[in-house]
C-alpha cells in the first residue's frame, strides 16, 4: 500500500511538472522519472505500445543513455516508418545533438507536423497499441485533398 501511495505521489509530481516544464525536454524528463520509479512497468508499456517484444525493449534500454531515449527510438521509428535499428544507429552516431537533429537525419522536415509535435513533446506512453503511423500513412495516400476529414473522422 505504501508503494501505491509513493507511485501516486510521483505521478502527481510528474503531472504538475509536465505543466511547468513543457516541450520535449519536459516530457522526456518526466518519462525518465516514471521509468526509474517503475522500470518493469515502463518496459512493458514500451513493448505494448510499439508492438515489440520485451527482449528487444531490454536491448534498446541497454543501448541508450536514458530510458526516455528508448521511447524516442521507437517513436521516431514509428513516425518515419523506419526500423528501430536505423533510429538507434542514428541516435548513437549523433548523441549530444538532440532529438531535433536526429529527426532531421531520419527525414522529418523542419516545419512539418511531425517536427512540431516533436518540439512540443506531443507524445504519450500509454502502454496501449499505437497505430498512428499507419493511419497517417493511409490518409496521405487518399485521392482528393481534404476528403474524409470532415464530420465523423
Amino acid at each position: 500500500m505504501q508503494r501505491f501511495f509513493a507511485v501516486l505521489l510521483v505521478m502527481i509530481f510528474i503531472g504538475s511538472a509536465a505543466l511547468a516544464a513543457g516541450g520535449l525536454d519536459g516530457f522526456l524528463g518526466n518519462l525518465n522519472v516514471e521509468a526509474r520509479a517503475d522500470p518493469t512497468g515502463f518496459a512493458g508499456r514500451l513493448s505494448a505500445q510499439f508492438g515489440v517484444p520485451g527482449a528487444q525493449v531490454s536491448v534498446v534500454l541497454g543501448s541508450v543513455r536514458e530510458p526516455a531515449d528508448a521511447f524516442m527510438v521507437y517513436q521516431l521509428g514509428q513516425m518515419t516508418h523506419k526500423p528501430y535499428e536505423t533510429v538507434l544507429k542514428t541516435y548513437q552516431t549523433n548523441q549530444g545533438k538532440g532529438w531535433g537533429a536526429i529527426a532531421k537525419r531520419l527525414g522529418i522536415k523542419p516545419g512539418s507536423t511531425e517536427f512540431h509535435a516533436l518540439k512540443r513533446g506531443d507524445f504519450a506512453l500509454t502502454g496501449k497499441p499505437s497505430h498512428a503511423s499507419h493511419d497517417d500513412h493511409h490518409h496521405g495516400t487518399e485521392k482528393g485533398k481534404g476528403k474524409g476529414k470532415g464530420k465523423g473522422h
